[in-house]
């Protein structure tokens, strides 16, 4: 799911090329033509980096999946605080049982679809919360490592730098062709400068 956009895009690229050679047909222009007698790699040079691999040692990615995960631990601790407090209230409650009066009933009733309600309220809130950060947080990483490459390419001149996942549609890779190590290298190094 994370890397739709870029399995759309090969897509998409794919089938651009199909559309390309049908209407090319027989009558192919002079510059087609020799575009096509050069090799590939004369022309389009590809590239591609593991992501697992530079998400288990990029140092700002782990530093980020640990805050997210610190984040998330203070959620829950402070859902956690507050269904206590309301579980206490409640055994209160019950102690006192059929000893309430009617008024006293009504009024735990009352106080008792309002703990609900705050707790809801809250626990949306702060999954609200973490789902930003998590998305601002993947949105920086994003943006770090394109930043990279635009530099890095300067130099190496690659048409095209895919991201590898084990579940992508991609099911050969040529080690050649793999700067995962220049990228965490790269990164790693522009991050501690920060």
């Amino acid at each position: 799911m994370k890397h739709i956009s870029t399995v759309l895009s090969v897509v998409a690229l794919a089938l651009i090329a199909v559309l390309f050679y049908l209407q090319s047909g027989s009558a192919k222009p002079k510059k087609v033509a020799e575009a096509q007698a050069k090799p590939l790699s004369a022309e389009s040079r590809v590239a591609y980096f593991d992501m697992d691999t530079l998400e288990a040692h990029y140092d700002y990615f782990r530093d980020a999946l640990s805050q997210a995960k610190s984040k998330e631990s203070a959620m829950n601790t402070e859902l956690s605080g507050m269904e206590k407090t309301y579980q206490k209230k409640i055994s209160e409650w019950q102690k006192k049982g059929t000893a309430m009066t009617q008024a006293e009933s009504e009024q735990a009733q009352q106080e008792y679809a309002l703990m609900q309600q705050n707790f809801q309220s809250r626990k949306d809130a702060l999954q609200q919360e973490l789902y930003k950060n998590t998305e601002d947080l993947k949105t920086s990483i994003r943006k770090r490592i394109e930043e990279f490459l635009k530099d890095y390419n300067k130099q190496k001149t690659y048409s095209f730098i895919f991201a590898y996942d084990p579940s992508s549609f991609i099911y050969y890779k040529d080690t050649v062709y793999n700067i995962t190590s220049d990228m965490l290298e790269g990164l790693n190094a522009s991050y501690k400068k920060k």
